[in-house]
């Protein structure tokens, strides 16, 4: 008899070893910290929807009152508890502002959930372009301009969606852009899924909220950089852009119709925490990141992105808490130094790219933690040979400063009659497949775009380097589906 395998079990064991976390959740396994120190064993509260505890399909009593004590805490007209996490909202704020088969403007670096609604809806997609930061191969911010000047090319738009922060900590200017949505008299979304923190923080130095700013729909994963479960997060709506009744049609059904109460008690015990001792102990942590960085600014060979970007590139600001560190021009690729953090350093990092590695540090995080990343850093960057070259090739984001050549849309390219080929032999052909490196699901090409030779050399590049190029079938990251004819 096969022996089952034990995932508890290895969590378990994973969860009391000194591997330290640099990547959500939040909370970042420190349960022994104030924000959890109420908080039960979750199988004495997890229940289904019995008498006195509300239905959040139907919300009347104590799940109505939480998310209305929620909004006037974060100042929306109506704030949604998600338990299916930020998708769930980007899903959500899609089709309810756009109408089956219409259009969207919509940056290019959107997650992957964004492009799997423009897919269900059926739509058609126009794309702003962020700037690149070259000296780090990082995608910028959005310049207001550019979406002025596509909602005036193209009327038919009824919706705005973009990325604000990225996942790498980059802000782009929100107000200047709802100003520019709402002289349209359209609604402007705004995926804030890595700014979950900026309304706790904003006092101590970090962004403002997209909500603050004029944003119309924003989405953010509390777990991300808050101390709260995976999965958590919250969707902010303001009246005024959008029908707010059917935007409520959607949120339920993209939502479980068996909501975890445990995840939903874990929200409102974030937001109580994060509202009041959380304040300060936000401030505490932004003088806490001021010294890594100042440690880390020792480093001879690994650069940090610091906030000298800011009014560059389209960067309006910047979250200091996403630590970024690139080993252009080191003698080592961002997988190796990934690699060697992990193997011997025992620190596990949110991702890597080909050059460079993201590090999310929250306000869980612990003194021994924050000391281990920068003793490993220093001692990695004193070790790299002053003779040694590594230079990229191009950057995690291609496409970013070119629109795609688009045949079809996205849902007339996935449900095409299609026969696979080999990546290296899919020039010229249409693909009716995305191809992402995940984290963080950023597609490099998307169903319906034409496979350039450049695209191909890339996409090769990463399987090279090791990393994890995903979207397709075929797991191994070696065919794809391509459009037939």
């Amino acid at each position: 008899m096969n022996e089952a395998p034990d995932l508890l079990k290895r969590l378990m064991e994973y969860g009391n070893s000194d591997f330290y976390p640099f990547h959500m959740p939040g909370h970042k396994r420190q349960y022994g910290n104030s924000f959890a120190e109420n908080f039960p064993n979750p199988f004495s509260i997890d229940i289904t929807e019995i008498d006195g505890f509300d239905n959040l399909h139907h919300p009347e009593g104590i799940l109505k009152e939480s998310m209305e004590w929620a909004s006037r805490i974060y100042g929306s007209h109506k704030t949604y508890y998600l338990v299916n996490g930020s998708s769930c909202g980007i899903l959500s704020a899609i089709s309810g502002t756009v109408l089956n088969g219409g259009t969207i403007l919509m940056s290019r670096n959107c997650h992957k959930s964004a492009y799997h609604g423009v897919f269900l809806n059926q739509l058609e997609a126009e794309y702003i372009y962020p700037q690149l930061i070259p000296e780090f191969g990082l995608q910028g911010g959005l310049m207001p301009g550019k979406v002025e000047e596509m909602l005036t090319d193209h009327p038919e738009i009824q919706a705005v969606l973009v990325v604000s922060p990225t996942y790498d900590g980059i802000v782009s200017d929100i107000e200047a852009i709802a100003g520019i949505v709402h002289r349209f008299h359209l609604p402007l979304i705004v995926d804030e899924a890595h700014g979950a923190h900026f309304l706790y923080g904003k006092r101590a130095g970090f962004p403002v909220s997209a909500l603050e700013l004029g944003a119309d729909v924003v989405i953010q994963s509390l777990h991300k950089t808050l101390p709260s479960f995976t999965q958590t997060a919250l969707m902010h709506v303001r009246k005024g852009y959008v029908d707010m009744h059917r935007l409520d049609r959607y949120v339920h059904m993209y939502q479980t119709s068996s909501p975890s109460y445990v995840m939903m008690a874990g929200i409102e015990n974030c937001i109580r925490y994060m509202s009041g001792e959380g304040l300060g102990e936000m401030e505490l942590f932004y003088e806490r990141l001021k010294g890594v960085r100042n440690r880390l600014s020792g480093m001879g060979r690994l650069r940090l992105l610091t906030d000298r970007v800011k009014g560059t590139y389209g960067v309006y600001d910047m979250d200091c808490s996403k630590i970024i560190i690139s080993t252009r021009g080191t003698g080592i690729t961002g997988a190796e130094l990934d690699s060697r953090l992990r193997k011997e350093y025992h620190l596990e990092m949110e991702m890597c790219g080909s050059d460079y590695v993201t590090a999310i540090i929250t306000l869980a995080d612990t003194e021994e933690g924050l000391k281990r990343l920068c003793s490993a850093l220093l001692e990695i960057d004193s070790g790299l040979g002053k003779g040694e070259r590594y230079e990229s090739k191009g950057n995690l984001f291609p496409g970013m400063d070119r629109a795609p050549d688009c045949r079809l849309t996205i849902a007339r390219a996935m449900d095409a009659p299609r026969h696979k080929v080999s990546i290296s032999n899919g020039e010229g052909m249409i693909t009716a497949e995305f191809i992402y490196v995940y984290p963080p699901g950023i597609p490099i090409v998307a169903p319906g775009e034409v496979l350039k030779k450049d695209v191909i050399d890339l996409i090769m590049r990463y399987k090279k380097l090791g990393l994890p190029v995903q979207g397709m079938e075929d797991e191994t990251a070696e065919t794809l589906y391509v459009v037939n004819g």
